[in-house]
């Protein structure tokens, strides 16, 4: 995907601030704009808080997708996939990451910045922000999880 003009939202609890420095300077690398939605330090925070402030960018279109990140990724991927027509994904892996956006149409990744070491969390950023959705028989399952909302 070329990411010429657009932004990606980003956002994390205080379990994912380490890892989420090491993905705006990833970014920022590839010549990807982002949006930081927080969370600053590594006090403690409510992680429901920062997905929900990502998801809202992600749903009005000022992003065109996000990256959420806090201790596993679970939590955010939970809080995440409560905002309708919001499919966020943990992702541990790479080829993870390339499935959920090829088939899932997957707009938001979670990462656990205590479980995926930072060179594979990158590499894993990478796969999901190069892969597109395939479409086809895929666009019919998408769309039947909002019927379940």
């Amino acid at each position: 995907m070329d990411y010429t003009g657009k932004i990606i939202a980003v956002g994390c609890d205080h379990g994912g601030y380490l890892l989420k420095l090491e993905v705006l300077k990833h970014l920022s690398e590839r010549g990807i704009k982002y949006r930081d939605f927080g969370c600053d330090s590594l006090e403690s925070v409510n992680y429901p808080t920062y997905a929900h402030e990502v998801c809202r960018a992600v749903q009005s279109g000022e992003c065109v997708c996000g990256i959420l990140l806090c201790g596993t990724g679970i939590g955010m991927s939970m809080a995440a996939n409560k905002h309708r027509g919001i499919r966020a994904a943990v992702c541990a892996d790479t080829f993870s990451a390339r499935m959920t956006r090829a088939h899932n149409d997957c707009n938001v990744l979670c990462l656990g910045g205590r479980v995926t070491g930072f060179g594979l969390a990158l590499d894993i950023v990478d796969a999901y922000l190069d892969t597109d959705f395939i479409g086809g028989r895929h666009a019919e399952r998408i769309a039947m999880f909002e019927e379940f909302k």
